[in-house]
């Protein structure tokens, strides 16, 4: 067995948390405790009831997520909201959330990994939030035919293409998740091109007009490799079992 804080400690220095911005509602870090002990590590993209569900069929008593448990303003702890913490406590599972740090990590970050699997390479990052950069700018040498190729191969669930920029786009953009307060920034970086997760139906309009790609490949499926990347070096890093908590979210 192993101490909940040393694990705990091993998260925060990983992701320096405590040098990354986030919105307040993040909470980043460890969110609930349980008896203080690990033996066995989750990652989930969301925290949620299912999810918490699915981490205890597996014995996990330390659940490493990406959307914590804590987005909305103070809220009773009633109806979901009870139970959901009732079903922690009850069988002894702690929360541990990662948000933006998680996004924008150089190594282990949604942005990079995702850059990585497409064949980028990162020459740079943009989006400022609070004096960091969250988004990612990488260098390309292939047309849309093949890109879509690739995003085909990693996002078999489908992705929407809005495609009125470069034939074979020198710079992308990418920015997990939600990639609405980045597509009318990316000009400005020298890219014509975004990866992101979700978008709003305007963009489609906004593409046309500024002579855009956009790619949105879905905020759980661009958002599912750096808490499992994190959970993968945590649980090598303390010989400890891992296993992803997988809950096939489409949007």
């Amino acid at each position: 067995m192993l101490e909940l804080n040393e694990v705990r400690n091993f998260c925060d220095q990983r992701l320096q948390l405590s040098k990354i911005p986030d919105y307040p509602s993040a909470w980043n870090g460890l969110q609930l405790e349980n008896n203080g002990e690990v033996t066995k590590i989750g990652a989930s993209v969301d925290a949620g009831l299912v999810p918490f569900r699915l981490a205890i069929e597996k014995r996990i008593d330390l659940l490493i997520c990406h959307h914590g448990m804590f987005w909305t303003p103070p809220t009773p702890l009633t109806g979901s909201h009870f139970e959901k913490v009732k079903l922690c406590m009850d069988s002894n599972l702690s929360i541990y959330g990662a948000h933006l740090p998680l996004d924008c990590h150089p190594e282990i970050g949604n942005n990079v990994i995702l850059a990585n699997k497409l064949g980028l390479e990162p020459c740079g990052s943009f989006l400022p939030f609070e004096g960091i950069d969250v988004g990612l700018l990488t260098t390309s040498s292939y047309d849309r035919e093949e890109l879509n190729e690739r995003l085909n191969d990693l996002f078999p669930l489908g992705f929407h293409a809005m495609e009125f920029g470069m034939g074979k786009p020198e710079k992308i953009a990418i920015l997990t998740g939600s990639g609405q307060s980045a597509v009318d920034k990316i000009l400005n970086s020298g890219a014509d091109t975004l990866i992101t997760g979700e978008l709003k139906q305007h963009h489609f309009n906004v593409a046309q007009e500024l002579e855009l790609n956009l790619y949105a490949c879905g905020h759980y499926a661009t958002e599912k490799f750096g808490v499992d990347a994190l959970a993968r070096e945590t649980s090598l890093k303390f010989d400890l079992p891992y296993e992803f908590v997988e809950t096939d979210c489409p949007l």
